[in-house]
């Protein structure tokens, strides 16, 4: 039968309501399915949206102030926020620590922590007002610092075993330099004298800048300082070098013979420094400072950098960062042990 004309234009506005009808449920649906796919995303602010700043528990000059800035500069470039470096010198990094741990754990302020503060100072001191493993978290390694042991042009010993026969005689001051107490400076240079059986007295500034100056001014005769900070006034000849610390030599001063070699095989020592936050800091943030850092240290051009600086490049995971610090905190303490060092309130 025929539909009329009236019947047939009843059932084509039906089909018309029922078709938009049906495309609106399916743009709904859509909608809520690309909802559940981006609310993770949506969730998560990104990071950083304001510049962020670097804490360094040590004086322009140090090499962790250094490496610092080399870094903050390359993250600046990567996050399109400005990474500023702080200098909070002396108290053996304890004002530093206590100002980052008085920061809001989101991720804007970071620590260069470093052997003492995050190693040395939990085995010397029993009052330390922070905790490294209760209140920072860590990210990841920078560099790994070998030491140097050097001394003003004037100094007569030419090597270890010259410095210590006539330290052995008793006939002089030896008077050492370090950039302060508990740094891996002061550490190492202790550890030696104990296994040359020598007595040093040591003399404590805050950061490596001071102490060159007045090494290089002949104030002080010797000083245990980073080859990062060294290795500038070492070929400008102001300073001389007599032996580094590691385990071999280094290719920046490839001449320069090691503590080991000069008669104490076995013989050790470097400093390090890397980044840490707050506990409390959401995990993301973490693993993405991490991240950024890492890819950082990886980049042939920032590693030439570093090494050419006399450092080692040293990017880790949060995890294999943690327990680097658990490892070298129970070697330091085996040192404080063996040497009786102790720290002056």
């Amino acid at each position: 039968m025929n539909e009329s004309r009236s019947q047939l234009y009843s059932r084509r506005l039906l089909l018309v309501v029922w078709d938009a009808l049906d495309r609106r449920t399916v743009l709904i649906a859509g909608a809520g399915t690309l909802a559940t796919l981006l609310a993770p995303a949506w969730s998560q602010s990104p990071f950083p949206t304001r510049p962020v700043r670097l804490i360094v528990p040590f004086p322009p000059g140090q090499a962790a102030d250094i490496f610092a800035r080399i870094l903050a500069q390359r993250l600046t470039i990567t996050w399109g926020q400005q990474v500023y470096v702080e200098n909070r010198a002396g108290g053996i990094g304890v004002p530093a620590m206590m100002a980052a741990k008085a920061a809001a754990p989101d991720g804007y302020t970071l620590v260069m922590a470093t052997t003492s503060t995050l190693s040395i100072n939990p085995t010397l001191r029993t009052d330390l007002p922070y905790n490294p493993v209760k209140d920072f978290v860590p990210a990841s390694n920078v560099v790994v610092a070998p030491l140097v042991l050097v001394a003003h042009p004037s100094f007569a010993p030419r090597s270890i075993a010259d410095l210590v026969a006539v330290a052995k005689k008793g006939s002089e001051r030896f008077v050492v330099a370090t950039p302060g107490q508990a740094t891996a400076q002061h550490m190492t240079s202790e550890l030696f004298a104990t296994r040359a059986g020598i007595k040093l007295e040591h003399v404590h500034y805050k950061g490596s800048g001071p102490a060159i100056i007045d090494l290089i001014g002949g104030q002080v005769p010797l000083m245990v300082d980073s080859v990062a900070s060294a290795l500038p006034h070492i070929k400008s000849r102001k300073i001389r070098a007599i032996a580094v610390t590691t385990a071999q030599r280094i290719p920046q001063l490839p001449d320069v013979p090691t503590i080991a070699e000069s008669g104490y095989p076995g013989f050790e020592g470097a400093g390090w420094a890397g980044i840490v936050l707050l506990v409390g800091t959401p995990r993301e943030i973490v693993e993405r400072v991490s991240a950024d850092i890492q890819a950082a240290l990886k980049d042939p051009q920032l590693r030439a950098d570093i090494i050419a600086r006399g450092s080692i490049p040293d990017p880790r995971t949060p995890q294999s960062y943690a327990e680097f610090i658990r490892t070298e905190t129970a070697k330091w303490a085996q040192v404080a042990k063996e040497a009786r060092i102790r720290v002056e309130e």
